[in-house]
């Protein structure tokens, strides 16, 4: 029973919106301001880079912390694993506090690696940070750090349930950065 009450327990915290909670407390509703996303990136546009980077950090750790109970404290299989990290992302998403209206992933996921396959969640994190400033796109950025996650996964671990995790998180984030993705083919994906 642990590994589904584990499951439930990342999903309800990856539902919370650090987003929306720093930025209502500043008066300010995040949803009608730049992109109306509720992440990281659209927080430090209305905040302020300081701000942002504390919802990444603290969209991370939703990530990050269930996963670490789930793999390194518990010491759960890795179907359940996969389940957590997955769980946490989709409750960052589709947030049941928030209506169903979340982010698109990409730092929530950066923690489920980092805490589920710490050296392939280290590459990821420096691809994200490398993308980031050479293409000045948080949506560059974390589509280049998926796609490297899977496939390295796939290349050098080749495990079903990490390959399946990993595939899994690329398919959320693709997912959630369509428009971006229309945008940079079009040519008009603004920097970030």
């Amino acid at each position: 029973m642990l590994g589904p009450a584990l499951t439930v327990a990342a999903y309800l915290l990856g539902s919370i919106s650090f987003g929306l909670l720093l930025a209502s407390r500043q008066g300010v509703d995040l949803r009608s301001i730049g992109s109306g996303n509720v992440g990281a990136t659209n927080v430090g546009r209305a905040l302020g880079k300081s701000a942002g980077r504390k919802v990444m950090l603290l969209d991370m750790l939703k990530g990050f912390v269930p996963v670490v109970l789930a793999r390194w404290v518990f010491a759960v299989s890795w179907p359940w694993i996969t389940a957590v990290g997955i769980a946490a992302v989709i409750g960052h998403v589709w947030p049941i506090w928030h209506g169903f209206r979340g982010g698109k992933g990409a730092a929530t996921a950066g923690g489920v690696l980092l805490a589920a396959l710490p050296p392939i969640g280290g590459a990821t994190l420096l691809t994200f940070l490398a993308a980031k400033k050479l293409s000045r796109r948080a949506s560059v950025a974390s589509l280049s750090a998926a796609t490297l996650a899977a496939a390295v996964t796939m290349v050098f671990d080749g495990r079903q349930w990490p390959v399946l995790l990993t595939v899994g998180l690329w398919l959320i984030i693709v997912l959630r950065h369509r428009k971006n993705i229309a945008r940079l083919l079009r040519g008009d994906e603004p920097p970030s």
